[in-house]
């Protein structure tokens, strides 16, 4: 496995704001997965998962190192402490799946649609989610660092009392997303396609945002210190 890890703008600053630093993934040679049912805590190296139905199965505390997953299902699926480590997952689709206090490590999630998926307590490092859409998202006391949401899609995202660091959000759409007790340190807001929150605008500080997401959230900033928004009658 070759790996290189990038950062914008090639590692200076911009505008005040650290990039995070994106991982590129090479995998090695794969070996096809020869089915069967995910064991908790096994191990998997250099394989390749294509269309692979793990729906309900449990794989608790697994390693996958150097594989590519693609088009997998994983609908209920237990991967509570799972390690996922210089991989790619394509197209993963699942509800309910459980990957919580799981650890990410240079990762590229592309095309997943999931709903309703754990992430609680996890740890992320150097990952990329490109593209697809996932629902209620749970990254609550999650620890997530270098990573960037891309062109993607999150409705409610859940990351309460989580700790952001090096984070960007790139023409990514975020929808109800609830910021509540995070703890944020170079989070960056200015490029998503669109940005919502339900809660935690008193959280913001640590984040970018830009002039025209200023004016887009001055009702919400108002809200939150209690001011009154009124037209004056002439």
């Amino acid at each position: 496995m070759v790996r290189r890890v990038v950062q914008a703008g090639a590692g200076a600053k911009v505008a005040g704001v650290k990039g995070a630093r994106r991982p590129e993934v090479r995998l090695p040679s794969l070996e096809s997965y020869d089915g069967g049912e995910l064991e908790p805590d096994g191990d998997y190296d250099g394989l390749r998962f294509t269309d692979v139905d793990f729906v309900g199965q449990d794989g608790g505390g697994a390693r996958f190192m150097d594989c590519a997953l693609t088009g997998c299902a994983v609908d209920e699926t237990r991967l509570h402490h799972v390690r996922v480590l210089d991989s790619v997952i394509t197209g993963m689709r699942g509800v309910g799946t459980d990957f919580g206090s799981a650890t990410f490590r240079d990762v590229e999630v592309v095309d997943a649609r999931l709903g309703g998926v754990q992430l609680h307590g996890a740890v992320l490092e150097r990952v990329v989610f490109r593209g697809g859409k996932i629902d209620y998202l749970n990254l609550r006391e999650a620890r997530i660092r270098d990573v960037v949401f891309e062109g993607c899609v999150l409705v409610e995202p859940d990351f309460g009392g989580a700790r952001l660091e090096r984070v960007e959000f790139v023409d990514c759409v975020l929808k109800g997303a609830d910021f509540s007790g995070v703890s944020l340190t170079d989070v960056d807001l200015r490029r998503a396609a669109a940005v919502e929150f339900a809660r935690g605008v008193d959280r913001l500080a640590g984040a970018v945002i830009s002039p025209a997401q200023l004016l887009d959230l001055a009702g919400v900033f108002a809200a939150e210190v209690g001011v009154r928004v009124v037209g004056v009658d002439v």
